[in-house]
């Protein structure tokens, strides 16, 4: 079972790649600027990754990845940083597409990030000797008013279609934290986090996978709006 988290990659990659190719959606066309965006959102990402990893708040199952390792992290974990983003963006823009009216009303899109933004503050607060909770959630606390300054239109369509991407997401990282197998693929120190379950998902985990796309869609449209414009 060495293979099952290379398998987890490519399987979540590749519908979203073929469908790339479709003569409506052409997404390929985004390819650049998604790539880039894919590219400096690893720069955040995965320095994050490789100090939780040496510090034991998370880590990886031997049994479940290959054996080469890259800064101490399986190469499978640096797949997941543009497998993951890769069909979550598809999946956002192909959403976007076939259903145009799927946005949330400017005035509610700032109230829910407002209080999205004070609730994870005053979480960070009081769990702040919790590394994972509150890294993550400062995170979010930062990211969400950058976005909602600069490109509210995101935001108001995001929050939508990001329900829609936690269906994939609890089977694959259902997966990944033990689901449906005998062992974890990625183990969690309990006392780093909130000890908070989905199944066996780390509630943060939720927090953690929204600003990893909300990150390469925010840069992905900045790129195609200032720098690649026809």
């Amino acid at each position: 079972m060495n293979h099952l988290y290379l398998l987890l990659n490519l399987g979540s990659l590749s519908i979203p790649f073929l469908f790339s190719f479709h003569p409506k959606l052409k997404f390929y066309k985004k390819w650049k600027s998604l790539f880039i965006a894919i590219a400096l959102t690893m720069l955040i990402f995965i320095p994050w990754d490789i100090i939780f990893t040496k510090n034991g708040i998370w880590g990886f199952n031997d049994f479940y990845f290959l054996e080469e390792r890259l800064f101490g992290l399986p190469i499978e974990e640096w797949l997941f940083f543009i497998c993951i983003p890769y069909a979550c963006v598809f999946t956002h823009y192909a959403l976007i597409y076939y259903f145009p009216s799927i946005q949330l009303r400017k005035k509610n899109t700032t109230i829910l990030t407002q209080v999205s933004v004070a609730m994870l503050l005053l979480l960070c607060f009081v769990y702040y000797d919790k590394w994972y909770t509150f890294v993550n959630f400062l995170y979010a606390v930062i990211l969400l008013p950058i976005v909602l300054k600069y490109d509210i239109e995101l935001l108001r369509k995001y929050f939508l279609t990001f329900l829609v991407m936690l269906i994939p997401f609890f089977i694959v990282n259902g997966i990944l934290t033990g689901s449906y197998i005998e062992n974890e693929v990625v183990w969690y120190n309990n006392s780093e986090n909130l000890s908070v379950r989905l199944f066996t998902i780390p509630i943060e985990d939720t927090i953690y996978a929204f600003t990893l796309i909300l990150t390469n869609l925010f840069l992905m449209e900045f790129l195609e709006k200032k720098l690649f414009q026809k």
